[in-house]
């Protein structure tokens, strides 16, 4: 059915009992099925498949990609062709939002493992066992979860909020699922499945000739080369395309290019062809992928071959005596960290500010009021939701113990003394409904700036302890962007008239999926076991996986502890520099109403990011961008495919190599060199 909506006029006089009993007459689906064995098994596999995905993309740019739309066309596809082949009954609308639901839960509760938790194992050389990293997450999760309901009722069902990114998902399933009245829009269902598919295929099979382990499989272990041609190494292909230049430089005494006397291969400066990176860029934008590669070339092109030759950026000698000599993480780790840093930190924070809508209705969900019918009679004695929605007092209940499990843990676990783990409860808890508003209003979550609140506040009471301020900070970002994505998720849901309990079910079911998915995968790309069988938090961070999240982390956890004093004198000057800059920039974006082009945080982000990366996620927006100027006209092929297409394209480039990605991360392991 087209979708149905309170008109503005409706949506500010009438009250939430006449809401819910217009929503109940006009929208909701009944006994429709909704989640159903099938949409649960199905989510909780797309689930972990996308967490995986999402864990890998985190490590790479500390970026989560959303996985929404991916698995609205994933799922509408999979059961449409089942169901063509008789082999099982089509989803319903109902169904595939409920796996909606549960894969976009489990796609982001993997936030904390590239961010907090991987900050807290590099600062304190601990690794945390894997059942402690679970038991942590699920119980921050499932308090998001249960603060989410009682804001439910007044953002989603009383206020109408707009949570632009639940829209777009229910918008999407309602085109995809009106296929008896205008058959094109399944066309256009299909067509978006099969540009993911072939995507993620072209994309796995460019990854899996660039993965050693998965050439070494082949070539030494199944056609076993070594013995018929007298190989000694397997050949794969070099994904950073300038290896071939230097390997012939180096035979035949060609150029090789320098910055002030500073190799290119030192500063990160190579040319790599990522199709992951491509695939984020694509998701990114124009705006943001340049402001990333604007500040990759300042850092990497201007500003560090000068402090190194200053002698400020240095090769150091390890505790073992060996040699570190200068290198990309070199240069982030000595100085541009602390300018990457304050730009991302100050942008973030400027800009939470900037919105003074968001506290206003912060104080509307702690403060408000039921709401008065034109006249000025409180109409809402009667509930008529009430047997649909989750009961509040489950919330006022599960939020305080389910809080004094998660006191326990940071203690028991981290080392955060208990008065810490439990004051840091209630700032949480009021930054959460600001996060959640932002998303309600923007599809913004403000979880960067909100953490670091709670970590310079947690940070100013204990400065000797990394955990006091990492671990609250931690279960900031993981309770926030759980409260914010779950109701973003019942948005549609509400749209589509789906019971709100049984996507609060489903959602729990996608946060074990992506845990249970994600704790093993992060023990084995970033903690692999050396040949005594140790792990070490030495290998979290390489060329392959920059961390750039959990760099941040740690940068302002080591601000917190040693203070400004311990920096070099121009690291300091370049903070203040870039905390005007991106004052000025997130002002310049307030004054222009978003049209300035260029963003603190992003910028900051290209500081600590692997430049060519940064190069990659640009190239990948640009072709976006351009293709998209090049055919504008809605219904054209070229707009169909470049335009309408881009989330399934760039959704296909990142899992695919992604998952092949992680395949030859396990290989790896399980086959060493």
């Amino acid at each position: 059915m087209a979708l149905k909506q309170l008109t503005d006029e409706q949506v500010r006089t009438w009250t939430r009992a006449q809401k819910d009993r217009w929503w109940l007459d006009n929208v909701y689906r009944g006994d429709m099925p909704q989640l159903t064995l099938r949409s649960g098994v199905t989510g909780f596999l797309l689930g972990g498949i996308l967490a995986a995905t999402n864990l890998y993309i985190g490590a790479k740019t500390g970026i989560s990609v959303g996985v929404g739309l991916t698995a609205v066309i994933l799922a509408y596809a999979l059961y449409r062709g089942l169901s063509q082949a008789g082999w099982a009954k089509d989803f319903t609308i109902l169904e595939n939002n409920c796996t909606q639901s549960i894969a976009t839960a489990a796609g982001y509760i993997t936030t904390p493992f590239v961010s907090s938790l991987a900050a807290y194992m590099l600062v304190t050389g601990t690794i945390v066992p894997w059942w402690q990293m679970l038991i942590w997450c699920l119980v921050a999760a499932i308090i998001g979860v249960l603060l989410a309901f009682p804001m439910k009722r007044r953002f989603v069902n009383e206020e109408q909020l707009p949570f632009p990114e639940g829209r777009a998902c229910g918008v999407v399933l309602d085109a995809l699922y009106q296929e008896h009245a205008d058959p094109k829009h399944a066309g256009e269902g299909i067509f978006k499945a099969k540009l993911l598919g072939v995507t993620a295929a072209l994309a796995g099979f460019y990854q899996f000739l660039a993965g050693d382990g998965w050439m070494r499989l082949v070539q030494f272990k199944i056609l076993r080369l070594q013995d018929w041609l007298g190989w000694k190494e397997p050949w794969n292909w070099q994904e950073r395309i300038d290896t071939y230049y230097y390997n012939l430089a180096a035979k035949l005494g060609w150029w090789t290019p320098k910055i002030l006397g500073t190799d290119v291969r030192q500063l990160g400066l190579r040319l790599t062809l990522d199709v992951a990176m491509l695939g984020v860029g694509g998701l990114m934008g124009i705006r943001v992928a340049t402001s990333v590669m604007l500040g990759a070339f300042v850092n990497f092109v201007i500003l560090a071959p000068i402090i190194i030759q200053r002698g400020e950026i240095v090769a150091r000698t390890s505790p073992s005596g060996a040699v570190i000599p200068i290198s990309r993480t070199e240069i982030v780790n000595q100085w541009s960290l602390w300018w990457g840093v304050t730009m991302m930190v100050v942008g973030s924070l400027i800009g939470l500010l900037g919105r003074p809508e968001l506290f206003r209705g912060m104080a509307r969900t702690i403060f408000g009021g039921k709401k008065k019918a034109e006249g000025g009679k409180v109409q809402g004695d009667v509930d008529v939701v009430a047997h649909l929605e989750f009961p509040t007092w489950i919330s006022a209940l599960g939020v305080p113990i389910f809080s004094l499990i998660g006191a326990w843990t940071s203690h028991h676990f981290f080392g955060v003394p208990w008065f810490l783990a439990l004051i840091s409860f209630p700032l949480i808890f009021v930054l959460a409904v600001i996060c959640t508003n932002a998303m309600a209003l923007t599809s913004w979550m403000p979880t960067g700036a909100l953490s670091k609140i709670t970590q310079f506040t947690m940070g100013a009471i204990d400065r000797t302890n990394p955990a006091s301020n990492l671990v609250p900070a931690g279960l900031t970002a993981e309770i926030s962007s759980n409260a914010a994505n779950l109701l973003s998720d019942i948005k549609p849901g509400y749209m589509l008239g789906a019971k709100p309990r049984q996507q609060a079910i489903g959602h729990v079911i996608g946060v074990f999926a992506g845990a249970l998915a994600s704790v093993p995968l992060f023990y084995l790309l970033f903690l692999p076991p050396a040949a005594d069988g140790t792990r070490s938090v030495a290998t979290m961070v390489s060329d392959q996986f920059a961390m750039p999240a959990a760099v941040q982390w740690k940068g302002v956890a080591e601000l917190i502890a040693k203070g400004l004093k311990s920096l070099p004198a121009s690291a300091v000057v370049s903070m203040a520099v870039a905390a005007i800059a991106a004052a000025a920039m997130e002002i310049a974006r307030m004054v222009t109403r978003g049209r300035f082009p260029l963003t603190a945080v992003s910028m900051g982000l290209g500081v600590v990011l692997p430049p060519e990366s940064c190069f990659a996620m640009w190239v990948g927006a640009l072709a976006f961008w351009w293709m998209g100027r090049k055919h504008p006209k809605p219904g054209t092929p070229g707009n169909r495919f470049w335009v309408e297409g881009c989330e399934p394209i760039s959704a296909g480039l990142i899992s695919g190599a992604a998952l092949v990605g992680i395949g030859n991360a396990i290989v790896n392991v399980l086959l060493p060199g």
